[in-house]
Order: structure tokens, then sequence, then C-alpha cells
């Protein structure tokens, strides 16, 4: 089960530093995880301010 970040995303990029594997990239302003990739870690949701990723 990977994690994707939702609509709350306010673009800080703070997943994005905190991903061990590089799964999640910014684009249009907001970050999105790449599923594939994503190792399911919760590391983006414990750093994220705004609690915009989620496991699915």
């Amino acid at each position: 089960m990977a994690y994707a970040i939702g609509e709350e995303c306010i673009g800080c990029g703070a997943c994005v530093d905190a991903c061990p594997v590089g799964a999640i990239e910014m684009g249009d302003g907001k970050a999105a995880i790449n599923a594939d990739a994503c190792i399911d870690c919760g590391s983006c949701a414990g750093t994220c301010p705004v609690e915009a990723p989620k496991a699915e």
C-alpha cells in the first residue's frame, strides 16, 4: 500500500526531503508520490505540516 498526497498539500517540499527513496516530486506547486517507488514507510506523513500524505 503506497501513500498519496491529498489536496491539503501546500507545496512546502518537506515530504520530498523526508522520502528515503526519492519517490516524491514537486509539480505544479504540489507534491506527488510515485506509487511504484513508494516503500510505505510513512516518513512523508510524519514530516508534513498539514497531514497531506495518506496511506491508500
